[in-house]
């Protein structure tokens, strides 16, 4: 699901948030109104959308009707993306729920949530060779990205199980190296996500005992904005909605359209058309606003959210500063929050799924 180490990423965060307004640009400049804005995205299922729409045509038609340029940014390393766009040097990002929250949310920048993509619905997975059940992980190390998602995930597995995190011995792993590491006989068990989950799952006695089908909802991908930035230019928000739904209604096709886009989303990914479906397959997207929507508006996005900043909590990934798992605060649709109301620098914000859903873009 995601790319590079957590820990770095999380200190350049923390670093980022001593020093904001050099990193940001300021408040006056984040908040003036522009034309131009970048966008980062990195490698993954559910956020090939974005360069296909770049590559086919839809961004431009969106660009002309709302009279903006929107520069979308291939970064190879996931962290690296979120971390850029954390110093001011991107406009928005594709991120995961508990990135958005652990960089540059507790880094103090006020991210809002304008598009929540999908869901996680078996991208991510773990994998132990010769036995078939989470209870054998008890003793074990266990080689993952270490305060990623693939933690979170192992967490949640063990708990699943009456287990804890002591139970366990994690072994730091990039994702460039997991699916290698996975094949040697040292290594019984990882954590995952696609495509190297795919790979790693014909290594010989391997099971996947636990994935994200087992939590559906809980790692959820987004794009987040800068909240001041979206705030001065609402364009933005207007075309990039338009942008992903219109990409959106197009792939889900299955006339020969649709299925020339899944292609060339696979090719911009660097893998298989078949392999590409097979991504999808796990993967729960959004795919009409209204769905979008009340997944954002629902009690259970409270919940998970809840679930994942206790988490980040207990792992230190809000930083020295942060004296309790509130230190944060989060909003959503309807005035609900989360956390500390004072300090609220994660935004989910339904505005412009909405308008799409009300065809009002």
């Amino acid at each position: 699901m995601v790319t590079g180490l957590r820990r770095i990423g999380n200190l350049a965060a923390m670093a980022c948030a001593l020093v904001l307004a050099s990193c940001s640009g300021g408040p006056e400049e984040a908040a003036a109104e522009r034309t131009t804005f970048s966008i980062g995205w990195s490698i993954y299922a559910g956020w090939m959308p974005w360069p296909y729409a770049d590559q086919s045509g839809i961004v431009d038609k969106w660009e002309e009707k709302y009279g903006i340029e929107i520069n979308f940014v291939q970064v190879n390393d996931y962290v690296e993306s979120v971390n850029q766009y954390t110093a001011g040097q991107l406009d928005g990002v594709t991120v995961a729920n508990m990135d958005a929250l652990t960089i540059p949310a507790a880094g103090g920048k006020d991210t809002s949530a304008i598009i929540v993509g999908d869901y996680s619905n078996g991208n991510d997975g773990i994998l132990l060779k010769g036995a078939d059940s989470v209870d054998a992980l008890k003793g074990q190390s266990v080689n993952l990205v270490e305060l990623s998602v693939s933690h979170y995930l192992l967490a949640r597995a063990l708990e699943s199980a009456d287990l804890v995190m002591t139970d366990v011995k994690t072994v730091n792993t990039s994702d460039a190296d997991i699916a290698g590491a996975f094949t040697s006989p040292d290594v019984a068990a990882a954590v995952a996500w696609n495509p190297q989950l795919t790979t790693m799952k014909e290594a010989d006695g391997a099971s996947l005992i636990f994935s994200s089908a087992d939590i559906p909802g809980e790692i959820v991908d987004l794009l987040v904005v800068d909240t001041a930035l979206i705030k001065a230019n609402p364009k933005l928000g207007k075309a990039l909605a338009g942008i992903w739904y219109e990409t959106m209604t197009l792939m889900q096709q299955e006339s020969e359209e649709g299925q020339a886009a899944r292609a060339a989303m696979a090719a911009l990914a660097g893998t298989t058309t078949e392999l590409f479906e097979g991504q999808l397959a796990t993967t729960y997207l959004y795919a009409d606003p209204t769905s979008a929507v009340a997944a954002t508006s629902d009690e259970a996005l409270i919940e998970t959210m809840t679930r994942v900043r206790d988490f980040s909590f207990s792992q230190g990934l809000f930083g020295q500063g942060a004296s309790s798992a509130e230190a944060i605060g989060m909003s959503f649709p309807g005035g609900k929050t989360l956390g500390d109301k004072s300090n609220i620098t994660l935004r989910f914000d339904a505005t412009y799924m909405q308008m799409a859903a009300d065809g009002a873009l």
